[in-house]
C-alpha cells in the first residue's frame, strides 16, 4: 500500500522546474494586465480591434454550427483541419503535409523547441530578441548566444564567424520580417545565406514571423528560401491578422520533422480547437482572395498610425530621439539621442506623465549595442489622435530630465 502523502510530500508541493519557472526574471513580467483608464499604452503588438472580421466571423462560426451533425464540436486531427491546412499550404506554396496548425505562434515556438533542442542544447538568438522566446527556452535548460541585429536583420557576418570559431548550436532564433523590437526585415540575399550556414554547419533555424502579412511599404523579402530548407521551421499566426484570442497558427515543418511533430503534438493537447479551426477556414473561404481583402483593409491604418507616430515625435522630440518609420509591422523603435537622459528615469518619468511603452533594455538577450538606448513604441490598436497626445506626453517626461 502506498504510504499517505506528509505535509512536506503534499500532491501540491512545487517541482524542481515549476520553482525554477516561478522565480524573477531577468526579462521582467510578461503576463497581461489591466489597462490604466488615464495611461496611453503602447505596449503590445495588439492588432487595432476595429480592423478585425467580427461580423464575417460571427457568420462563418455561425454556418459551422448549423451543420448537420455539429462536426466542428467534436474531436479533430492532431494535424489540423484539413481544410484549413489546405488553405495555409496553398498560401504558403508548400505540400499541405508540411503543414501543422497550433494554438498560435508561442505554441508553434514551444514545439520547434521541444523538437529540436536537447536539454542544456546551445541555440544562437537575436539580440535584442522577442523575450517570450527565452521563457520557451527555459523548458530546455538551453544555453543561448546572442547574434546582434541590426538595420537589415541578423548579422550574418557575427554568426558565421561564431561557427567558423568552432561554434555548434542545434538551433539559431529570429524574427525575419518587421523584428520584434527593432523592426528590421532580413533581405532575401541574407535569408538564402542563413539557410546555407544552417545547412553547412547542421542547426535548424526557427524563423518566427507573425507580423510577415503586415507590411505597408517597400518590396517583400522572399520565403522560398526557408521552405526548400529542411533546416528550417518557419512559424505564424493569425493573431495579428485576424485577432489574438483566437490562438490559432501553423508551422511548415521540414519533411524530416512531420511526423515527430504530429507525435509529439498528440502527446501534449492532441489539436487546436475544432471549432475555431472550421470558422477561420470557413472564413477565409468566403470568397477567392478574402484574407487578402482583410489584409489591404488593415494595411494602410498601420501605415497611417506609423507615420502619425513618426511624425509627432518628430514634432515634439525631434531633439531627443532619432526615429525611423517601419515599413510594415506593429513597432517603431526610436533612439534616445540625448545622452543626458537617462532612459530609466525616462520611462518612469513617462509613466507619470501617462504614457507606458517597452523599455529598451527589456529586449536585451546578450551584451548592450545600444538596445538600452532605445523605446519599442506600439502603435497597432491605438488611434491617430491617441498617438499624438502619446507624443506631447514622452516629449513633458523628457523635459522632467531637462528641467
Amino acid at each position: 500500500m502506498t504510504p499517505a502523502l506528509t505535509t512536506q510530500q503534499s500532491a501540491f508541493e512545487r517541482t524542481e522546474l515549476i520553482r525554477a519557472l516561478s522565480a524573477p526574471k531577468g526579462f521582467g513580467d510578461l503576463t497581461l494586465r489591466d489597462r490604466r483608464p488615464d495611461a496611453i499604452e503602447l505596449l503590445g503588438g495588439i492588432p487595432a480591434p476595429e480592423l478585425l472580421p467580427t461580423t464575417e466571423l460571427a457568420e462563418a462560426i455561425t454556418r459551422v454550427l448549423e451543420k448537420p451533425g455539429a462536426p466542428a464540436l467534436q474531436y479533430g486531427r492532431t494535424e489540423g483541419l484539413p481544410q484549413l491546412r489546405e488553405l495555409i499550404a496553398a498560401r504558403e506554396n508548400v505540400p499541405v503535409e508540411r503543414v501543422l496548425i497550433t494554438n498560435g505562434g508561442f505554441h508553434g515556438l514551444s514545439l520547434a523547441i521541444h523538437l529540436v533542442v536537447e536539454r542544456g542544447g546551445l541555440v544562437a538568438v537575436d539580440n535584442p530578441i522577442f523575450p517570450l522566446f527565452m521563457r520557451g527556452l527555459e523548458l530546455s535548460a538551453a544555453r543561448i548566444h546572442p547574434i546582434t541585429v541590426g538595420e537589415l536583420g541578423l548579422d550574418l557576418d557575427e554568426l558565421e564567424s561564431w561557427l567558423v570559431a568552432g561554434a555548434r548550436p542545434v538551433a539559431l532564433y529570429t524574427v525575419p520580417d518587421f523584428h520584434n523590437p527593432s523592426q528590421a526585415t532580413l533581405p532575401s540575399a541574407q535569408r538564402v545565406r542563413l539557410v546555407q550556414l544552417a545547412e553547412r554547419y547542421d542547426f535548424v533555424v526557427f524563423a518566427d514571423n507573425p507580423y510577415r502579412e503586415l507590411r505597408f511599404t517597400g518590396e517583400p523579402a522572399e520565403v522560398s528560401a526557408f521552405h526548400d530548407s529542411e533546416h528550417v521551421i518557419h512559424i505564424n499566426t493569425f493573431t495579428k491578422t485576424l485577432g489574438p484570442g483566437l490562438r490559432l497558427g501553423w508551422v511548415v515543418l521540414p519533411e524530416r520533422f512531420v511526423s515527430d511533430a504530429v507525435a509529439l503534438r498528440s502527446r501534449q493537447d492532441s489539436h487546436t480547437s475544432l471549432l475555431v479551426q472550421a470558422g477561420i477556414a470557413e472564413l477565409l473561404a468566403t470568397s477567392e482572395g478574402y484574407f487578402d481583402e482583410v489584409l489591404d483593409r488593415a494595411r494602410p491604418v498601420y501605415a497611417r498610425r506609423a507615420r502619425t507616430l513618426a511624425d509627432a515625435l518628430e514634432q515634439h522630440a525631434a531633439d531627443a530621439l532619432s526615429v525611423t518609420v517601419p515599413e510594415g509591422g506593429f513597432f517603431l523603435w526610436p533612439r534616445i539621442t540625448d545622452d543626458a537622459i537617462d532612459a530609466d528615469q525616462l520611462a518612469a518619468d513617462a509613466s507619470a506623465e501617462g504614457i507606458e511603452y517597452q523599455r529598451g533594455s527589456f529586449f536585451r538577450s546578450g551584451p548592450d549595442h545600444g538596445s538600452s538606448r532605445h523605446l519599442r513604441l506600439s502603435f497597432g490598436d491605438t488611434p491617430e489622435e491617441k498617438l499624438i497626445e502619446a507624443a506631447k506626453r514622452l516629449a513633458r517626461a523628457i523635459d522632467r530630465q531637462r528641467g
